[in-house]
C-alpha cells in the first residue's frame, strides 16, 4: 500500500495522477482531491457549501470519469472549489450500472484566497485505470490542461 493519498506522474503534455485508498471510495475521494489540488491549494478551501453528488457509469473507469467530470462541471458552472469529499457508497445494482453517491464540501472560488493553479479543461480516458483490491485500491487518470 502506498502511504500517500495521491501523486502526480510524469506526462509530456497533461496532468497524470495516481490516487490511492484502502477502499475504492477512498481512492475516488483522493482522485477528486488531487484534481482540485491541480486547480488551487485545497488547504485554503473552507467546507462552507455542501453538494450531494449522484453519478453512474457502465464500469468502474466510466464511473471515475463521471465523478470527476461532474465535479469539474460544478466548478465551471457554479464557480465552486472543493476540499472535502465524502463518498457515501459505490455499488452496482441489479441493472449492472455502477453508482456513486457522495457529499462534497467547498466554497466559491475567491482568487484573493485561493491561489490559481493550472486550468483543467477536461477529464480523459487516456491511461485510465481502476484497480479494486481490498486494502490497496488505485485509480489513474489524465487531466487535459
Amino acid at each position: 500500500m502506498v502511504n500517500k493519498a495521491f501523486e502526480f506522474l510524469e506526462h509530456s503534455a497533461d496532468v497524470y495522477i495516481a490516487a490511492y485508498g484502502r477502499s475504492l471510495e477512498e481512492a475516488f475521494a483522493n482522485a477528486a482531491k488531487a484534481m482540485f489540488e491541480v486547480m488551487t491549494d485545497t488547504s485554503k478551501v473552507r467546507p462552507l457549501v455542501k453538494k450531494v453528488i449522484h453519478v453512474e457509469g457502465f464500469d468502474l473507469p466510466s464511473l471515475l470519469y463521471s465523478w470527476l467530470e461532474e465535479l469539474l462541471y460544478i466548478f465551471d458552472v457554479e464557480g465552486l472549489v472543493f476540499s472535502k469529499f465524502n463518498i457515501l457508497s459505490i455499488y452496482s445494482p441489479a441493472s449492472g450500472k455502477y453508482v456513486l453517491d457522495a457529499e462534497v464540501y467547498g466554497e466559491p472560488l475567491d482568487p484573493s484566497r485561493h491561489p490559481l493553479g493550472i486550468g483543467v479543461k477536461a477529464v480523459t480516458y487516456s491511461l485510465m485505470e481502476v484497480v479494486d483490491v481490498p486494502g490497496n485500491c488505485q485509480v489513474k487518470f489524465v487531466l487535459d490542461i
